[in-house]
C-alpha cells in the first residue's frame, strides 16, 4: 500500500478517533499505529531499515572510499554489503559484499584531515567485486541481519518497539518535570516567583511581569496549570488598578502557551526534539529566543485589542473578589524566598544549556585545556537530560518539605500526584512515538519528500502546516506535534539540510498554536475562568494565537538563513 495513502489512514483513524468517538489520545495514537503497522508491508520496512544504517559514499579515488554518516548511523568496519539505489524507484539494492578497513589519521593527506574534521567524512577502502561508486551506500552484515529481523517482526512488536525506544528516551524527563511542576505549586513558589518579577518590573509593567512569569512557569507546568494559578494574579491586579483586565488575561496566556510549546522538557517540545535528533539543552536554548518574539507580538496585539475591545471582570465561582484582595495584598515573606523558588526551574536549564555549550567549544578546539578534560566527564554527567531534571526534582521537593505545615504524608500525596499526572501524560507521548515509528516503516520520507517545497524552507513550512491542521483539528497541542513531527522527522533525517533540525523543531511548535476554538480544553479554561464569552474568545486569543504561531515561523525562516548552525 502506498506510504501516503497510510499516512492519510494513520492521521483521520488519530484525528476521528478523538474526534467522533471521544477516544482518549492515547488510545487513538495506538489504534492508528497498530492500524498503519497491519498494512505496511514486510518489505518496506526492510527498505527502511537499510536506509536508516547504510552510510552514504561521498568520492572516490582510486580505492579509496569517503563515507559521510548522518545523525545516529555508525560506520562499522569489517565484512560490510555494497548497495546501489535502483534507477526505477530509489531502493537499495544489494550489489556486492566486501571487507571495509578504516584508514587511521597516519595514512591521510591533509587534505583528507581538513575534510574529516570540517566535513565529518571517514576515509576508508573498500575491497569488493564490484567497484563503489559515489551515492553507493555500505552497511555492515550484522546491521543487515538487524534489519532482516525488524522486518519479520509481527505490527506489536513494531508497535512496542516504538512505543519503548520513545519511553526510554523522554520518559523520566516528562515524570521529573511533574515534580517539579507540582511541587512549584503545592509549596507556593510559584506564586513567589510571580510576585518577584511583578515587583522587579514594577505594577506600571504587570503585563510583561505577568508574560515573563508565565513563560517561566510554562517551562516545567503545563498550560492549563499555570493559568489556573496565575488567572487569580490577573483579576487582583486589576480590582487594584481598575484597568487593563483583558491585557492581564492575554499576557498571561502569551507567556504561559509559548512555553508549552517551545521550551522541553514540556512534553510536546521534549518529543519533537528527540525525534528530530536536536539536543536538548540547544532546544531550549533556542526556544527560550524564539519565544521572546513570539510573547513580544503576543504583548502587542494584547495592547492594540485591550483599547478596543472592553472585558469587564465579570462575577466566577473560583474566587470571591475578598480573595483576591487577600491573594494581592499578601506578603513575600509569607512565601519560600525568590532564590529557592526558582532554583527547580534554573538548575536543569543551566545544566541542560550550559552542557550543551560546553560540549560545542570543547568539540570545535583544537586542542583541549587540562582544566576542560577533568571537568568532562562531570559535565556530560551533569548535562543529562535525565540527571538535570532529577536533581530539579530534588530541589523543588526539598522546597515542598521545607513550607510551614508540610508534612511527609503530604508531600508523599504531592509526588504521588504528580506521578499519576506524568503518567498520562508519558503514555500519550509514547503512544505518539510508537505512531512515528510505524509512520516511518512505511517508507514515507522518500514518497513525500519530492512533493514538498523545493527550497530550504518547506520542511518547516509543511511542518508547521500539518502541525497547524492537527490542532486544528482535533484540539491538542501535544498531539499535534506528535504526529506532525511523525511525518516530518523521516524526511529530516534523509535530507541534506543547510540548517540545523532545530529550526524545524520549533516551526513545528509553533504550528501548534493556531487554531484555538471550541474543541480545546485550554479554551474553555481561559473562557470560565476569565469570564470571556465564546465571541470574545475567538476575536482575542484566537487571533493571538494565530500572530504569535506566524511570528515564530518567520523568526524560524529567517534565523535558518543567517544563523543555520551547521
Amino acid at each position: 500500500m502506498s506510504p501516503i495513502l497510510l499516512l492519510l489512514i494513520g492521521m483521520v483513524i488519530v484525528v476521528g478517533s478523538i474526534l467522533i468517538f471521544r477516544l482518549h489520545a492515547f488510545l487513538a495514537l495506538i489504534l492508528g499505529s497498530l492500524i498503519v503497522a497491519a498494512f505496511t508491508e514486510k518489505e518496506a520496512v526492510y527498505h527502511h531499515c537499510l536506509n536508516s544504517e547504510a552510510v552514504r559514499i561521498t568520492d572516490v579515488v582510486s580505492d579509496r572510499v569517503a563515507l559521510k554518516a548522518s545523525k545516529n548511523q555508525k560506520i562499522i568496519s569489517g565484512s560490510i554489503f555494497l548497495l546501489r539505489p535502483n534507477d526505477s524507484d530509489g531502493k537499495l539494492e544489494e550489489i556486492s559484499v566486501g571487507v571495509l578497513t578504516l584508514l587511521p589519521p597516519s595514512n591521510l593527506s591533509e587534505e583528507e584531515k581538513t575534510f574529516e574534521k570540517e566535513l565529518g567524512v571517514r576515509y576508508g577502502e573498500i575491497s569488493s567485486e564490484v567497484l563503489p561508486k559515489i551515492k553507493d551506500r555500505i552497511i555492515h552484515h550484522t546491521q543487515i541481519n538487524e534489519a532482516r529481523s525488524i522486518s519479520s517482526r509481527n505490527i506489536a512488536q513494531r508497535v512496542g518497539s516504538g512505543f519503548g525506544s520513545t519511553c526510554l528516551k523522554i520518559g523520566i524527563m516528562i515524570a521529573m518535570a511533574a515534580i517539579v511542576g507540582q511541587c512549584l505549586m503545592r509549596s507556593g513558589a510559584a506564586e513567589r516567583i510571580v510576585l518577584g518579577i511583578r515587583n522587579l518590573l514594577g505594577e506600571k509593567n504587570a503585563p510583561v511581569a505577568f508574560i515573563a512569569s508565565g513563560f517561566t512557569l510554562g517551562i516545567p507546568v503545563f498550560f492549563e496549570t499555570v493559568f489556573y494559578l496565575m488567572m487569580p494574579l490577573g483579576k487582583a491586579m486589576h480590582l487594584k488598578t481598575g484597568r487593563n483586565y483583558l491585557l492581564y488575561i492575554l499576557t498571561i496566556i502569551a507567556g504561559g502557551t509559548m512555553a508549552h510549546s517551545l521550551v522541553p522538557p514540556t512534553p510536546g517540545p521534549l518529543f519533537v526534539a528527540y525525534e528530530l535528533g536536536v539536543d536538548i539543552g540547544l532546544a531550549i536554548i533556542c526556544g527560550t529566543v524564539v519565544g521572546v518574539f513570539t510573547t513580544a507580538s503576543g504583548y502587542v496585539w494584547a495592547r492594540f485589542i485591550s483599547t478596543r475591545i472592553i472585558i469587564p471582570l465579570r462575577e466566577s465561582a473560583d474566587f470571591t473578589k475578598a480573595q483576591l484582595k487577600a491573594m494581592m495584598d499578601r506578603k513575600a515573606e509569607e512565601l519560600p524566598g525568590l532564590l529557592s523558588s526558582v532554583l527547580p526551574i534554573l538548575i536543569p536549564l543551566f545544566l541542560l544549556a550550559g552542557g550543551t555549550v560546553f560540549s560545542l567549544l570543547f568539540a570545535n578546539m583544537e586542542v583541549q585545556p587540562a582544566w576542560m578534560l577533568t571537568i568532562d566527564p562531570l559535565i556530560r554527567v551533569l548535562g543529562n537530560k535525565d540527571i538535570a531534571l532529577t536533581v530539579a526534582a530534588v530541589f523543588s521537593i526539598v522546597l515542598l518539605a521545607r513550607r510551614p505545615g508540610s508534612t511527609k504524608e503530604s508531600v508523599a500525596q504531592s509526588i504521588q500526584g504528580a506521578i499519576a499526572d506524568a503518567g498520562v501524560i508519558v503514555l500519550i507521548t509514547c503512544a505518539g512515538g510508537a505512531f512515528g515509528h510505524v509512520l516511518r516503516q512505511t517508507g514515507i520520507a522518500g514518497s513525500i519528500e519530492n512533493s514538498l517545497p523545493a527550497t530550504e524552507s518547506g520542511l518547516m513550512i509543511v511542518g508547521f502546516l500539518i502541525c497547524m491542521i492537527v490542532r486544528t483539528a482535533q484540539g491538542s497541542s501535544t498531539v499535534a506535534m506528535i504526529t506532525a513531527v511523525g511525518v516530518i522527522a523521516p524526511i529530516a533525517a534523509a535530507s541534506a539540510l543547510t540548517y540545523h533540525p532545530v529550526y524545524i523543531a520549533i516551526a513545528i511548535g509553533c504550528g501548534s498554536k493556531p487554531i484555538s476554538w471550541m474543541n480545546d480544553s485550554g479554551f474553555w479554561v481561559i473562557s470560565k475562568m476569565s469570564g470571556m464569552t465564546e465571541s470574545e474568545m475567538l476575536k482575542t486569543n484566537t487571533v493571538m494565537g494565530i500572530i504569535m504561531a506566524v511570528t515564530g515561523l518567520i523568526v524560524c525562516l529567517i534565523g535558518s538563513r543567517i544563523f543555520p548552525m551547521v
